[in-house]
């Protein structure tokens, strides 16, 4: 399912307008966005939580020429599901 199907689904489920759901998604997806930027764990208990996480600078190998390169370090996403989301697909 991609996005404009969830939009579509979403919207039948509840009766409003596609572009009232897809402002809503919109607006879902910028918040965590926001928070995840200022290093806040956003979480939807039993359902989905956000993290950012920090990856160190590490060596690493050029794989077509075997030569030693520098990664530099980063910040990166963890998303986890919760208790109901793993529950449901059993």
């Amino acid at each position: 399912m991609n996005r404009s199907e969830l939009v579509a689904a979403v919207a039948a489920e509840t009766g409003h307008t596609q572009a009232a759901v897809n402002g809503v998604v919109d607006a879902i997806f910028d918040v965590v966005t926001s928070e995840l930027k200022k290093g806040t764990k956003v979480s939807i208990p039993g359902w989905l939580s956000f993290e950012r996480t920090h990856r160190a600078a590490r060596m690493g190998r050029n794989p077509q020429t075997g030569a030693a390169i520098q990664i530099a370090a980063s910040n990166s996403v963890k998303v986890s599901a919760g208790s109901k989301l793993k529950a449901s697909v059993k």
